[in-house]
């Protein structure tokens, strides 16, 4: 007697509603039928017969089969060919099927069931207590199957939920920002030809604060919605990317950005490589202390990736915080000296993971860092 190990499933409350079985069971012999239901027969489980191919067929097409167990020699249209079938049919293709023969053992016989979509084989006479403890095998990994299934489900649900909650919380917390900024700007204009130093001061800085707070939920409703974001490929010429990047943001006269002619072209999102190289760009440029700003990019190409590096001449990242710098709010400089939201890195190292890439960080306090990213062919 072979003896197989049985895979443990937790049943709960949340799963009490998957508790049947379906089984087919699909002999041309009267008393094959009977006796195979005999043996399977207990509480869990639905039995369906079928005395032919044609009507295995519409069972499973018509009922939410978990296990079929095909007898392969049949008239007018064998297992082998149902087991075809079955698998052509979107509905019917992940059913897993038994085959019970009285074929020779041979390894082509054998191979031809597993070719066909078999996971198993019975052969004639059956044994009972393998009959029973096969069956209960994939009893089970369809239990489990479906379990998954229902908790993928419910998180799918709870990740719209969320969603909607992100935006709606955005918004309202955006509203009475956009009033302070409002406000703001009327006591400036009220302020007169000569205002105090200190009340400018202060209306500076609620206004500054203001489009921070504002930068803050937009970078975090952007963050929420990354991992549901699927764009269309699309031709990318990256040297024309990063000239767009540069119009774009426009660096300050003392910055000097350097990047070769031969930039590979790429299929790719274009937006997220756009924003990854912008953030990047820009990061180099607003943390910098040098009278000549100066940013470096460069590629190598790898067996299946490309390995882009943007290098500057920046403050630069102490030791001690190289391991954050991608954690979400982790910023490089206090917030009343370098306007930062600290998700900016966040979203970039999650949109280099999500093309199935890495990004890292090398740097020296004072004197600059590099960022290097793969990005798939």
């Amino acid at each position: 007697m072979i003896e197989i190990a049985q895979p443990a499933i937790k049943t709960t409350e949340a799963d009490a509603q998957i508790v049947m079985v379906n089984i087919l069971l699909v002999d041309d012999k009267k008393e094959n039928l009977i006796s195979l239901e005999s043996i399977l027969e207990q509480d869990g489980r639905k039995i369906f017969k079928a005395a032919s191919g044609n009507e295995a067929l519409k069972i499973a097409l018509t009922e939410d089969i978990g296990l079929i167990l095909l007898d392969v020699q049949m008239p007018d249209m064998d297992g082998f060919e149902v087991a075809r079938l079955l698998k052509e049919n979107s509905r019917t293709r992940d059913i897993a099927i038994i085959f019970v023969t009285a074929i020779s053992k041979e390894e082509k016989f054998t191979m031809q069931g597993y070719e066909e979509g078999a996971v198993d084989y019975l052969h004639k006479p059956l044994e009972i207590n393998l009959v029973k403890a096969k069956v209960s095998v994939f009893e089970k990994l369809y239990l489990q199957k479906a379990t998954l299934q229902k908790y993928a489900e419910k998180i799918e649900k709870i990740n719209k939920q969320l969603d909607e909650f992100v935006y709606i919380v955005s918004h309202d917390l955006k509203a009475p920002l956009r009033g302070l900024a409002s406000l703001a700007t009327f006591l400036e204009d009220e302020l007169g030809a000569e205002p105090k130093p200190e009340v400018v001061d202060i209306l500076n800085m609620m206004k500054s604060r203001t489009a921070r707070m504002q930068n803050l939920i937009d970078g975090i409703l952007h963050y929420s919605r990354m991992g549901n974001t699927k764009l269309e490929k699309e031709t990318v010429d990256v040297k024309e990317l990063i000239n767009n990047i540069i119009d774009l943001i426009c660096p300050p006269e003392n910055f000097q950005i350097e990047f070769p002619d031969n930039l590979p072209v790429i299929c790719t999102e274009k937006i997220k490589l756009h924003e990854v190289f912008q953030n990047l760009i820009s990061n180099g440029i607003k943390y910098n202390d040098k009278e000549k700003g100066i940013i470096k990019l460069s590629c190598q190409e790898r067996d299946d990736h490309f390995e882009f590096s943007i290098s500057d001449n920046g403050i630069g990242i102490k030791p001690e915080h190289l391991e954050k710098i991608f954690g979400i709010f982790q910023t490089l400089q206090p917030k009343d000296k370098v306007e930062s939201t600290g998700i900016g890195l966040t979203i970039v190292k999650k949109i280099v993971e999500q093309q199935n890439g890495t990004i890292k960080v090398t740097s020296e306090f004072g004197k600059g860092s590099t960022f290097v990213f793969n990005w798939k062919k």
